[in-house]
């Protein structure tokens, strides 16, 4: 169950520094949208967000929990992020 993409890249911002989102894995699962985002900040570094946004499409600043199938739904939306797949292998291996 996907709905349209949000456009990437797209600028973020937080206290220690901005950049862009330039990846960006999504699923819409029955209660919202859980997100995986690779960060490029503007001195060259990466990170990686987790979060959603509710049905609506508006951002949600709670912790993120997934359930089985949102995690399967994730799962195949990073085949077509290779970057940010890449960093979340390094996490798990």
């Amino acid at each position: 169950m996907n709905k349209k993409k949000r456009p990437v890249p797209r600028q973020f911002s937080f206290h220690w520094g901005s950049g862009q989102i330039v990846e960006e894995a999504c699923y819409t699962g029955r209660w919202h949208e859980p997100a995986l985002q690779l960060l490029q900040y503007e001195d060259g570094s990466q990170g990686i967000r987790f979060c959603f946004y509710n049905h609506r499409g508006q951002f949600q600043r709670s912790p993120l929990v997934l359930s089985d199938d949102e995690i399967d739904g994730l799962k195949q939306e990073l085949d077509d992020q290779p970057r940010l797949k890449a960093l979340l292998i390094k996490l798990v291996h």
